[in-house]
């Protein structure tokens, strides 16, 4: 099943210019160095699963004219992954209830943040109509299957996704061996590739390169990039099967 997976942000927590910064990155001409803060969506058919929506979603989805979401998919808990959940109101309004997914300690923080919608005592009419799931280990939504890949964000266990052919590995610092079993035969890889310089909860280039050859994709996108790697000059450093993923970007992939 053809599906398309669009790169809806591949910056940072802070994006990309970066507030009160004027590097060359932040101040390049380059759109692709114009980061918004990470998600994907995955579109097949008339269907569209996001994974994350944070706090640029909004301009993502009408840069992208996503006009339903047919479920969201969490990879964990911190504010550039989940703080676009109100802006998910006005499509909740015509699609109806729309399922959340998330891991416990996700689904905790989500419900604190965001008391007021999932409130039963909170009777606001306009609030966002979505019901928030616990994320199993494999989901079926439409036919396509999200397989949930288990990875290290520093001392952290967040949700990595495959799905199909693809797998998407947002603010992994390592992934486990249990882990890398499921990523084999994958052909599109889009994992996280912070900066040069080593983070103690973020894989830099060097780290993701060593998971990519281990993986051996077909291609791989590097996503999840702080300013201090410009697009074309990093590009040039990268082998041919090694890309930088910049927002809008869509990729083919197939779903099984």
């Amino acid at each position: 099943m053809q599906a398309t997976l669009t790169i809806l942000g591949s910056g940072t927590s802070m994006g990309v210019p970066t507030l009160g910064c004027d590097c060359a990155v932040c101040m390049s001409l380059d759109e692709r160095d114009r980061r918004t803060r990470p998600s994907v969506a995955v579109q097949w058919q008339d269907h569209v699963v996001l994974i994350d929506a944070g706090p640029d979603f909004r301009e993502q989805a009408l840069r992208e004219k996503l006009n339903r979401i047919d479920a969201v998919l969490y990879t964990h808990g911190h504010a550039d992954h989940i703080l676009g959940l109100d802006d998910l109101r006005p499509l909740s309004f015509k699609a109806g209830r729309i399922p959340l997914y998330a891991g416990p300690e996700t689904a905790e923080v989500l419900s604190r943040i965001f008391h007021y919608t999932f409130s039963k005592e909170n009777k606001y009419p306009t609030k966002a109509r979505v019901e928030l799931h616990d994320l199993p280990e494999i989901l079926t939504l439409n036919g396509a299957n999200f397989l949930r890949v288990p990875v290290q964000h520093g001392d952290q266990t967040i949700s990595g996704f495959r799905f199909g052919n693809a797998a998407y590995l947002t603010d992994m610092s390592d992934i486990p061996d249990a882990s890398m079993a499921l990523l084999h035969g994958v052909d599109v890889l889009v994992l996280d590739a912070l900066r040069k310089t080593p983070h103690p909860s973020h894989a830099n280039v060097e780290r993701a390169i060593e998971y990519i050859e281990r993986i051996k994709p077909r291609i791989a996108y590097f996503t999840h990039i702080s300013h201090e790697l410009g697009h074309s000059e990093m590009e040039a450093e990268l082998p041919p099967n090694i890309r930088m993923a910049y927002d809008g970007l869509r990729i083919p992939i197939e779903l099984a």
